[in-house]
């Protein structure tokens, strides 16, 4: 299948108003903005924040997401320990929510970034829709990518709350804010008409 796309029919978007205008303006007659055929530099930017992302995902994972500190001593504790501890008491859906906001979901981000990057890259023609499907899908998701950091500053207002503990962040929930900031940067640098591009220059 072949598309027409706005460079063949002599035309330029606006990225901010979505209006059309033909191929020789340079500035937005509705909103003032500057047009350009594709978003400036989307392919460099996507790749360097979804690199950055993937090494922010190490310390994300590895390092304490928070420590606990009670009478007994201080109890740091990583994603995967929270993930372990909720499925062992049975708060089984707490522990799903956070294995999916905090593992599943930056994963599959990178991994997809990662993806729509190669799609670019190698001109596969016939993965030019499926990857756009792919690139809406992360794009909805991407609002809900700080639930994990919302569960742990609640589990902190709890605990301090019934004065059981001392709950205090990690170096970890840094490192995953960074993910997160990485992985919606990567996403709104990608130009997806780049993949169509591709298909129509065979």
């Amino acid at each position: 299948m072949r598309w027409l796309t706005d460079i063949e029919a002599g035309k330029v978007l606006c990225l901010h108003c979505r209006k059309l205008h033909p191929l020789s303006c340079r500035t937005c007659g509705r909103c003032g903005s500057a047009l350009h055929q594709r978003r400036p530099h989307a392919i460099a930017l996507s790749w360097s924040f979804s690199i950055a992302s993937m090494i922010f995902l190490v310390p994300a994972n590895l390092l304490p997401m928070m420590i606990v500190i009670s009478f007994v001593g201080k109890d740091p504790a990583t994603i995967m320990d929270g993930i372990i501890y909720f499925f062992q008491s049975g708060s089984y859906g707490i522990a799903l929510v956070i294995f999916v906001a905090s593992v599943f979901v930056p994963v599959f981000k990178v991994t997809v970034l990662i993806y729509l990057l190669l799609i670019v890259h190698f001109k596969w023609h016939e993965r030019a829709r499926f990857g756009l499907r792919l690139y809406r899908v992360i794009h909805f998701i991407g609002k809900w990518s700080m639930l994990d950091i919302f569960v742990v500053a609640l589990m902190v207002g709890l605990v301090q709350f019934k004065g059981l503990a001392t709950i205090v962040t990690g170096p970890a929930a840094i490192a995953f804010a960074m993910v997160v900031i990485m992985t919606m940067l990567a996403t709104e640098s990608f130009d997806t008409r780049l993949m169509f591009d591709t298909q129509n220059q065979t």
